[in-house]
């Protein structure tokens, strides 16, 4: 079992960015294309709060829609759906499972296999590039 990450709200101020934060812990949007400027390298997108691995880059795409996107999460546990129905909208969020930071949300617009489109904010991921012997 995995043990969830708690901090208080000013320790998550004191770590984070200022957009990190807004999005993580307060549900926030960028704006579309500020932030999915990743390297495209083999690697891995983590949770910017806690470091848990989200997302591979084998499982990116170029959605257009100025977010990373991703058909898929490296697996179910790591992320947890919610709905969503802010502004009016019915939507699926997404977020970290170990440290409840809002990432974005996921769409049934993506391409194969899943066809599936996890629009995620880039201020919540950190990338962490391959390792390769």
């Amino acid at each position: 079992m995995v043990q969830k990450v708690i901090k208080t709200d000013q320790e998550w101020k004191d770590q984070l960015t200022e957009i990190s934060y807004d999005v993580l812990r307060k549900h926030s949007t960028e704006r579309a294309f500020t932030n999915d400027n990743f390297p495209k390298l083999e690697g891995s997108f983590l949770c910017a709060g806690c470091e848990t691995t989200l997302f591979e880059s084998q499982a990116k795409f170029d959605s257009q829609s100025g977010w990373p996107s991703f058909y898929q999460p490296i697996n179910s546990n790591v992320v947890i759906e919610t709905t969503d129905t802010s502004f009016s909208m019915k939507r699926t969020e997404v977020s970290c499972s170990i440290c409840d930071g809002h990432l974005g949300h996921v769409f049934h617009d993506g391409p194969k296999p899943t066809g599936l489109r996890y629009c995620i904010n880039g201020s919540a991921l950190n990338f962490k590039k391959s390792i390769k012997d």
